[in-house]
């Protein structure tokens, strides 16, 4: 049903996880506690579709509504799988903290990994604002039903900045709680989902016809072009199933790491992709007011269709079941991006590299780094406090970043050729031909997402993802020009560099 690896034949035999560390130049650092399905639970996890099915399902409703909510789930899902799984396989090749920017050094050279890490950054760290901060909505619908709870722009964010500063306590005690986290949220989330779907389906009286579930077309944008609505109406699949390269940043504490962390990230993919599906088709069905749902008191459309559907008590239920997913989502976020921030200061990329990439002798994790990942995403969320498009701007920046960065490794690997030494998860002969489609989705999609979402296009309808890419990557070309001399990462083996930041490890 997915891709499976071909593992231990002949070259492609799995090597010892400190082994192979050393020998693509890191001295094991991190504590190795997290076995297959805890690297599994935390891209599944991170991609956490009742957080971005949640969030962007009333960014769905107005950009081609229900047939482009369910189609486009289902063919980009598909798309995404593909990238995924080429991914996987370079993955296994080069299991390491760094994961795709490590690649893409190794297969491309110091350029080509310096740009995918400053964008894989830039996505993580927009991930992190994205995912709490829509916890955060729905935390205020959820207040709102409860104790009457006014949902303003600033006190969403007070309840943001209450969910970053928990996160980043989670993620002081180290990978064992985080692991213990995810495995617990897999459970939470698919419990969930089949708690939502089955209320859904069994207790309101009415339900919406296939015909229109799958048929229904809506434009609320401002474009006349269905076809270029319903492409902006894909930006829902595309966010929510994102972040699954957490299990490649999680690497270097996993447990034969060369086979779990490529499984982890298909994996994660394939049944969320199942899942999520269920969980739209179970909210699509059940919409009783368009209208009404669209403009919900509750701020959040899926609220407002439980209401309807379901009653208040019900309601409240549900959203605390939704809520708690979406900060297990965070919470996972938040180690993939500290992870990163961690192995790419290690090669000194970036600035106060000495600073973030040390580690706790107690916890054995990047703590100043956990720190840095949420204060830069607490500081991306400010815009929300003056526009209400400013979240869907940040979703926009977190996949017009990473997305990129997902596939740079992929296209190097394809350039290689025969070069490329596969590891023991590996796609045979298919790798070539799904890299390609892997390739070209991520060309069309970076596209799509950087045009505009709304029309008229004013100062608050923009779309902010262009100018952050932009932004971004002028801030990488700047600081290559000044630190890239010290920029550096292993080509192998023992060097001075290496025990110098073991020295530096406290």
């Amino acid at each position: 049903m997915y891709p499976s690896a071909q593992t231990h034949h002949g070259s492609h035999r799995a090597k010892d996880d400190a082994e192979l560390l050393r020998e693509l130049g890191y001295q094991p650092v991190l504590t190795r506690r997290m076995n297959g399905f805890g690297n599994f639970a935390i891209s599944f996890s991170v991609i956490s579709i009742l957080s971005g099915c949640m969030t962007l399902y009333g960014f769905g409703m107005n950009t081609g509504g229900p047939a482009v909510i369910m189609w486009g789930w289902l063919g980009v899902g598909l798309m995404i799988l593909c990238v995924g799984a080429a991914l996987a396989e370079v993955t296994s090749a080069y299991p390491t903290s760094g994961a795709l920017y490590f690649m893409a050094h190794r297969l491309g050279g110091p350029r080509w990994g310096w740009y995918t890490g400053w964008l894989n950054l830039l996505g993580l760290l927009g991930a992190i604002a994205g995912i709490d901060y829509g916890a955060a909505q729905f935390a205020g619908a959820l207040f709102n039903l409860q104790w009457g709870f006014e949902p303003t722009p600033e006190s969403i964010m007070v309840v943001y900045v209450c969910i970053l500063v928990l996160h980043a306590v989670l993620n002081l005690f180290g990978v064992r709680i985080v692991s213990l986290l995810n495995s617990v949220s897999v459970w939470w989330h698919i419990g969930g989902v089949l708690l939502i779907g089955g209320a859904l389906w069994v207790v309101p009286a009415h339900h919406q016809s296939p015909e229109w579930v799958f048929t229904t077309f809506v434009n609320n944008s401002g474009w006349h072009s269905p076809l270029y609505v319903s492409a902006l109406g894909l930006l829902l699949t595309q966010y929510t199933i994102n972040g699954y390269d957490a299990s490649a940043h999680l690497s270097e504490e996993t447990s034969q790491a060369q086979i779990s962390a490529s499984r982890g990230i298909v994996r994660s993919i394939f049944w969320s992709w199942v899942i999520g599906f269920v969980l739209l088709a179970g909210l699509t069905f059940a919409i009783q007011d368009y209208a009404g749902t669209l403009h919900s008191a509750t701020g959040v459309p899926p609220a407002q269709i439980f209401l309807d559907s379901l009653g208040m008590q019900a309601t409240k239920a549900l959203l605390f079941v939704v809520v708690v997913a979406q900060l297990f989502c965070g919470n996972a976020q938040t180690a993939a991006a500290s992870r990163m921030i961690f192995a790419f200061s290690r090669d000194g990329a970036l600035p106060g590299s000495a600073s973030w990439r040390r580690v706790s002798p107690q916890t054995g994790s990047p703590t100043r780094a956990v720190w840095l990942a949420v204060i830069v995403a607490g500081v991306l969320a400010l815009p929300s406090l003056y526009s209400p498009t400013a979240y869907g701007a940040v979703t926009a920046i977190s996949v017009v970043a990473m997305t990129p960065a997902y596939v740079i490794p992929v296209f190097l690997r394809l350039r290689a050729g025969s070069a490329f030494q596969a590891g023991p998860w590996n796609l045979g002969r298919w790798g070539r031909p799904i890299g390609w489609v892997a390739v070209v989705w991520v060309l069309v999609v970076t596209v799509l997402f950087c045009l505009p979402q709304s029309s008229p296009i004013t100062v608050n309808s923009m779309n902010y993802a262009v100018l952050a890419l932009l932004a971004v990557l002028v801030l990488a070309r700047v600081w290559w020009q000044v630190a890239g001399r010290r920029y550096e990462v292993p080509t192998g083996g023992s060097t001075k560099e290496m025990a110098d930041f073991e020295r530096g490890v406290v």
